[in-house]
């Protein structure tokens, strides 16, 4: 999304996500916000346009959800009161400090001021299962996960998902056995969503489209999985940072290392420097940065 004016919010959450359905190079995220605030639709009539999973949790930038209705309104206060005036200046600010500079990619969500990551201890042991419900297209969810969870493990000695086939039966965000879920969905609003690591237990899921996964042109479903489990790292989209010059998101970030239009966490429709989404060089700089070489 972009200068987040709820209006471009809408559109954004029903038409973008880097694992929107379709997932092709030609999906379009919004235009942008409109001149005034005025022009944002009332919360009752945002809500009602807002994906919500089957377990409550509200969709928003594509992939990343919101848990329940209280988050969801202070999330739309935030894009559409005062707020919004501040995060414009602080982006512009940021665009003017990065552009042109080399020390500042890869970026890092941040909860409560602090960046929103694992101990070392749980990044080497991220359990996670995945569910029988997805039947026929289990194997292909498995394989997927295997690959995608490799291309971060390749890169940090700090970052390890341990795939627990014995919790398969029971395989929600109720199980205490596993860090956390991987669970079919049948939406048509994306291909995939995750979660960040401060999220709550219950909410700690991955959802995948089996079908539009592995329909995805030239994404491969090890590289939709590999952003997904981005996410669950703790790292955002890279095409909310100003230099990206579109799909804004907020600024609840810190940047790991330059902007990077070829990561594996910017979408291809937002400016991207690659179609594919693959994993680049600055993506593994950033996790060593987070989580060691």
């Amino acid at each position: 999304m972009h200068f987040r004016r709820i209006t471009a919010t809408v559109a954004a959450t029903a038409a973008a996500g880097a694992m929107a359905l379709a997932a092709t190079p030609a999906l379009s995220a919004s235009k942008g916000f409109a001149a005034e605030d005025k022009a944002a639709p009332s919360f009752k009539k945002y809500v009602k346009q807002v994906h919500r999973d089957a377990d409550g949790q509200f969709i928003v930038n594509g992939d990343e959800p919101i848990a329940g209705r209280r988050a969801l309104k202070s999330y739309y206060f935030s894009m559409t009161g005062k707020k919004l005036r501040a995060q414009r200046t602080n982006a512009q600010t940021t665009k003017r400090a990065l552009v042109g500079t080399r020390d500042q990619g890869l970026i890092i969500n941040r909860y409560g001021g602090r960046d929103d990551k694992w101990s070392a201890t749980t990044a080497r042991n991220l359990t996670y299962c995945v569910s029988t419900r997805f039947g026929t297209r289990q194997s292909t969810i498995i394989n997927a996960m295997a690959n995608g969870a490799a291309i971060w493990e390749g890169a940090s000695s700090g970052v390890n998902f341990v795939y627990v086939s014995s919790q398969n039966a029971n395989c929600t965000t109720r199980n205490t056995s596993v860090v956390f879920s991987v669970e079919p969905t049948t939406t048509s609003s994306y291909i995939a969503r995750a979660f960040f690591p401060s999220s709550s237990k219950s909410s700690r899921n991955i959802l995948v489209n089996a079908t539009s996964l592995v329909n995805s042109g030239s994404w491969t479903p090890a590289n939709i999985m590999a952003h997904e489990l981005g996410h669950t790292l703790g790292f955002r989209h890279e095409h909310t940072r100003p230099e990206a010059g579109t799909c804004f998101e907020d600024n609840n970030w810190r940047a790991l290392t330059p902007y990077d239009n070829r990561s594996i966490m910017h979408y291809p429709q937002c400016n991207g420097g690659s179609s594919n989404l693959t994993f680049s060089s600055y993506d593994r700089t950033g996790v060593r940065a987070v989580y060691g070489s």
